[in-house]
């Protein structure tokens, strides 16, 4: 009896679960005043902002390592020796 107490409890318990979070996913979304939805857009703006300047300071870093990529392969295409400017840079990147 116990065991089967305890499964009806917890049968009940998962249909009032169900059947709250159905409520919330049904539930009309109350609207906004106007001084909260400036903020909520300026955030956004912010935000917005924020994703932008990274992108691009991801980009300009990238675009340099490019630069550096391009130039030890025409060195090393040409014959140079880029061992030593590999471990300076090796060296600098581990400080």
């Amino acid at each position: 009896m116990n065991d089967e107490d305890s499964q009806a409890r917890e049968h009940e318990l998962r249909k009032k679960i169900a059947g709250q979070m159905r409520s919330i996913g049904q539930a009309p979304g109350k609207p906004l005043p106007g001084e909260e939805l400036q903020k909520l857009k300026s955030a956004a703006r912010r935000l917005e902002r924020m994703l932008k300047d990274s992108s691009d300071a991801d980009r300009e870093t990238l675009r340099t390592a490019a630069g550096r990529l391009d130039q030890l392969l025409d060195d090393i295409r040409k014959g140079s020796d880029v061992t030593p400017r590999l471990k300076r840079q090796r060296r600098a990147s581990q400080k």
